[in-house]
Order: C-alpha cells, then structure tokens, then sequence
C-alpha cells in the first residue's frame, strides 16, 4: 500500500499533478502572476517531456475550467484521418482486425479490435491545438512564456523519477516485439545505452522535442497543424504506410462543450459529454444517490460501487461515440428516472448487466488554482503506455494511439469511420455544491477513471475525507466480468472484518492485487470554507501537490 501523506493548505493558489517537477513549473507560473490557466498550461506542456509514457506532444487533451462564475468544457481531440475506413483496417490486418487486449479500455465488444500500435490507431493530435485554445480565453501571461520550462529541461535534460522510469522499462520490451520502419525513431528517442530505458535518477534529453515545442510556442500551434511540422508529420506518414495527411492536421479543431452533471448527495459532480467515458461515472453516482451507503457494511458498500460502475459502463460502451458523427442519448441516460430503473438491476449477486434502454426510460492528470477563485480539471494523454510507437523523424515527440478505442462492429456507434473522434478514456472531472465550486479532480488510468471518479467523490461525500486522504484510500478496480482487483487495504475493514469474503460470497472474482499503478493516479484541490484550497496529490505516483 502507498505511505499516506498530507493534505496541502494554500491561502493563494495551488497545483497538483504526478510528476514533482511539472507541479513546480506550475507553481512557479502561479507566483508571478499567471492565473491558473496559464498554470496549467506550463505544467501540462512539461508533463510531455518529464513523463512521455503517459502524454506526449502527439496527444489528445480535455479540460473543464471554473473562470469564477460557470464552468466551460473543452474538448480537444483528434478525429481520425480522412483515409481511414473499417474496410482499410480489415484489409491492412488481413481481415481480422486484431486481438483485444485488456488495456483496450474504450473496447465495446468481444471480437476483432483496432490495432493498438502503428499507424493505423492514430488519430489527429489535439493537445497543442488544446493548450493555444484554452490559452486565447483565459490565459494572462504570453504564450509562448508557459513553454520556457518544458524547453529547458527536454534541452538540457533531468533526472527520470522512479515511477516514470519503471513504466518506462516495461515500454521499452513492448518495442523491442515491434518490426517496421515506422517504430525506428522511438528508440532512437526514447531508449539510451543502446536500447535500455533510463534508470530512475537518470538524466535525459530530449533536443529534438525542445525544438518542436519552440515552434508551437512561436506560432501558437499553427506550426504544429499547417506549418514545418505538419509537413514532417504528413510526409512521414506518406513513406510508411501511414493514411495520416496534411489535409487531416489542417482541418483539425477543438470544440468547447458544456460539461454534463449528476447530483449526490447535495453536491454536483461535473464530466464532459461523449466522446468522453464521463457519462460512466455520472451513470454510477445517479445510482448510487439512491442507496443509503452509510446503513451498509463496507462490503456492502463496495458490491453497490463496483454494481453501479458496471451499469455505467454496459451503457457508455453501448452508446458513447463521436456526437458529431450519431446521436448519443446522454440527456436521456442522466435522468433520475433512469438511474432508478438501472438501480432495480442491482441484486445482492455479483451480475454482468447488459446496456438499457434511455430512450424507453501508460495519461497524466493535473489541476490548478489561483487567487482569483479560477480552477482547472485537465487530462491529456497518448493512451496505451507510450502509444503508436510511432515517432516522426526529428520532432522528438510520439503519436497517440486513440483510434484504438473505435470498435470494428459496422453496426456500432462507435465504429471506425473517416473525420470521426473514437471512443475516449481520459476525463477530468469537477465538484460543486449547492451551486458554488468546491473543486477539480481526476483519476487517470484507462478503464479505472470513472470508478476512480466514484471513488474519490464517494470518500469526500460520504466519508467526508479532505482531498490527500481521498486519494489515500485503498481502491478497487472492475474491468469485465465479475473479475475485482482490490489493494490490500481493502481486504479488512477498520473493524478487521473480512470483506473480500463477503464479496467473493456475492460472486465477485476477487484478486487481491499488490501493485498500485493498476488502480490510477489522481489529484484533487477543493475550495475552503474560509478562502484558499486543501489540495492532494496520488500516493502511488511520483508527483505532489503544492502551494503558496
């Protein structure tokens, strides 16, 4: 279990994040004068070069951001290439499609899966595009001004913390099974030594990522999408194989959304709608602010969570696609009518729910806030681990693999389709109450974000713990099936009652599961009564949460 820690207090402004020296770039924004846009901002493009596994330059971002009076969502991912058809997928993998795998967390169904690796799951980079979108409403220091760390350090380098370069090491096996002349620069890239990864406290450099990020910096991102590199990104793609073209960078754009809510227990819990999974953890909690948790024993409790997280997700991964592209029923799945005919589902067996009807009824995490009452939620992310693979010829930056997430079923909303966002994991998420902001919070990690969601929000409700010690807490984890992870800390409750017992005699498939970085990394800062901010930051990780 991770050694608990303590809670941070901040009169003016604080930011918390999984990586210690990306929170400092943050911090550092907040002391001279950025608001906490542009604190976010500098830690977000700093979490691509100090821990590349989980976010690159060739990423995808979503934020929420509290501007002191109302909330705004901003969705800014990728569609996928104009070239990229179900029909090309088939024929490239020879009519199979690939194998699913467990880390496929947007997979809707058994059967044939997008590929993960290569060329064929990436979709058009959203996060530069993201940071010059969020930067033009709300930003107050210049631009190009929140890049001067992130360039420093990929230039010059740093030591590699230790979460990061065990994450690390796993990636660099996964390469070494991957042929093709699209996979060459990753080790050029990202391995030292002759193909090892670096060793935690290692220093590592990154040049040629450094002079990428200059050029997004001084053309606030037009270079990224119409400029030098597009034209490297395009002409790369053309040489091996890739469908990516000029045409689908310079056609890419963010959208900002109104975030969508669920009430519990007179507070509001705020996601982004689809192409997001957020609508699984509003799903859940709409079920769950029916059912008096605290008359339950703590096994109890938990078979109700890990219940009314499976009901969230049946629906998400029946209904959730590109609302651009299919009508996505999420006012219909939101309503209270709804949450209680789902809610009459859940027996005292463990169960494997189907999808309802509505209409009849390894990503990094960081938050952010300043003095003036302005709060951010962001999440940016390549996907699985280091993502494609697939990295351009001196850009220094890897491309995600989010098309991964499209199912191959043509009846799917879902499926593949040309100029369409897939099926999305990362979702940053915000508390209210009554109507005023308490705060941001996120828990990264795939198929763990919504039931960490409910977690987090469950532990500062119902059990009315600050931030640090909601994140603290042990955790467990559903992926399909009645199959539970839970940390060793939920074996026995505080009375020493065993629970996974109790579940197991509820049908639940019970591994107790020692290593943390399979239940997620979250943050979490939530307003003070009295002005200021209590913030938290994931035990499990190598980050932390700081303040002034």
């Amino acid at each position: 279990m991770p050694t608990p820690r303590q809670p941070v207090f901040a009169p003016n402004g604080a930011v918390a994040t999984s990586q210690p020296l990306a929170a400092a770039v943050g911090l550092a924004v907040l002391r001279r004068g950025g608001n906490a846009v542009d604190a976010a901002l500098a830690t977000a493009i700093t979490l691509t070069v100090v821990q590349p596994g989980s976010n690159d330059i060739g990423g995808d971002l979503f934020a929420i951001v509290w501007d002191g009076q109302r909330l705004h969502g901003l969705n800014a991912s990728g569609r996928s290439p104009a070239g990229l058809t179900r029909e090309t997928v088939l024929a490239a993998t020879g009519g199979r499609g690939a194998e699913p795998t467990a880390g496929h967390g947007g997979a809707q169904a058994a059967g044939p899966a997008m590929p993960a690796r290569g060329w064929l799951p990436v979709t058009v980079p959203g996060a530069p595009a993201g940071w010059r979108d969020l930067h033009e409403r709300f930003g107050r220091l210049p631009f190009a001004e929140l890049f001067a760390d992130a360039v420093g350090y990929a230039e010059y380098g740093f030591p590699v913390s230790p979460r990061v370069a065990a994450s690390w090491a796993r990636s660099v096996e996964l390469h070494a099974e991957l042929t093709g002349e699209e996979y060459a620069e990753w080790g050029r890239i990202f391995t030292v030594d002759g193909g090892r990864a670096p060793r935690a406290g290692e220093r590592w450099r990154n040049p040629d990522a450094a002079g990428t990020l200059r050029r997004i910096a001084q053309t606030g991102a037009a270079d990224f999408y119409t400029g030098r590199i597009a034209e490297t990104l395009a002409g790369y793609a053309a040489r091996t194989g890739g469908p990516l073209r000029g045409d689908d960078l310079a056609g890419h754009a963010s959208t900002w959304v109104d975030p969508v809510r669920a009430g519990y227990r007179g507070h509001e819990v705020w996601e982004l709608p689809p192409n997001g999974q957020g609508v699984a953890a509003l799903l859940a909690l709409n079920i769950l602010d029916g059912v008096d948790l605290a008359a339950l024993s703590p096994a109890e409790r938990l078979h109700w969570q890990i219940e009314a997280v499976k009901l969230g997700f049946a629906d998400a991964h029946a209904y959730v696609a590109d609302p651009d592209r299919v009508h996505v029923p999420t006012a219909e799945l939101l309503t209270r009518e709804y949450a209680a005919a789902r809610r009459a589902l859940v027996t005292d067996s463990a169960g494997t729910p189907a999808p309802g009807d509505p209409a009849r009824g390894g990503t990094v995490y960081l938050c952010a806030a300043d003095a003036g009452g302005m709060m951010v939620s962001l999440i940016q992310s390549n996907y699985l681990g280091f993502g494609s693979y697939v990295v351009p010829p001196g850009l220094g930056f890897g491309l995600q693999n989010r098309g991964a997430g499209f199912s191959l079923d043509p009846a799917h909303p879902n499926v593949v389709a040309p100029g369409k966002r897939p099926f999305h994991t990362i979702i940053p998420g915000f508390l209210g109450r009554d109507g005023e902001p308490v705060g941001p919070f996120g828990v990264m990690g795939g198929h763990m974000q919504p039931q960490g969601h409910v977690q987090l929000v469950s532990a500062t409700v119902d059990a009315g713990l600050d931030p640090q010690a909601a994140l603290d807490r042990p955790r467990w984890y559903w992926h399909a099936g009645r199959s539970v992870l839970v940390e060793p800390g939920l074996a026995v409750d505080g009375s020493g009652r065993e629970v996974v017992g109790s579940l197991r005699s509820r049908g639940h498939e019970v591994t107790v599961e020692p290593e943390a970085s399979a239940f997620g990394y979250g943050q979490a800062i939530w307003r003070l009564p009295d002005g200021g901010y209590v913030a938290g930051s994931e035990p499990r990780a190598d980050g932390c949460a700081v303040g002034y």
